[in-house]
């Protein structure tokens, strides 16, 4: 009766996973979504950098980057988003191996240190603007603030998302979903090290040539 209903070639068809009727697990799902929301972002910020090449020069007899920009200043963000980085990966391998405690050591010291980074940019913004150099000062500024407060602004986001999951982590332990949102959480963190690096050799580098 079952092969006459459902012939063995049907049947095979029914399986999931074998290109038939049954749904694409929660893993996979998320995984591609979650990929094409980092594609996105990258497209996102590759029109701000090409914009902001673009515009770099149009200072309208404004201050230039070379007479804004603190080299110092810039290092050590850099210094501290690298640092957050390696030590969200290690959250990430804690929190792999059961190790709760490890976790939220090293969520709190990524948390430290984006926090830090994000001071260290408001501050530099602040004195910017303190000076007359705001964004509506010049083409270069307004291209600038765009860039790089985009930036700050996935970085907030990204501190944000973190005290959530060490939220989730604290309610519901380290179960396989939480797992997946940690590896998600973590590979933005690290995309977000990759655009500033990006920022910080074109705006940065470039800037005080």
């Amino acid at each position: 009766m079952t092969d006459t209903i459902f012939p063995a070639a049907a049947r095979t068809e029914l399986v999931p996973g074998r290109g038939g009727g049954g749904p694409a697990s929660t893993r996979t799902v998320v995984a591609y979504g979650f990929w094409i929301f980092l594609l996105s972002d990258i497209i996102m910020f590759s029109g701000l950098f090409a914009a902001y090449a673009v515009l770099s020069g149009n200072t309208a007899d404004g201050p230039t980057g070379r007479e804004l920009f603190n080299l110092r200043s810039a290092f050590i963000e850099t210094a501290f988003l690298l640092v957050s980085s390696y030590t969200c990966g290690l959250g990430a391998l804690s929190a792999e191996q059961q190790r709760r405690d490890r976790f939220y050591l090293f969520a709190a010291l990524t948390f430290i240190l984006g926090a830090a980074f994000l001071f260290i940019e408001l501050t530099e913004f602040a004195g910017m603007v303190h000076e007359g150099a705001g964004p509506s000062r010049s083409a270069f500024l307004s291209s600038f603030f765009t860039l790089v407060g985009m930036h700050g602004a996935h970085v907030t986001s990204g501190l944000l998302w973190l005290v959530y999951m060490v939220a989730q982590v604290a309610v519901k332990g380290l179960r396989p979903h939480v797992l997946r949102r940690l590896l998600c959480f973590s590979l933005f963190w690290h995309a977000l090290d990759i655009v500033w690096v990006g920022v910080f050799t074109m705006v940065y580098l470039m800037g005080i040539r």
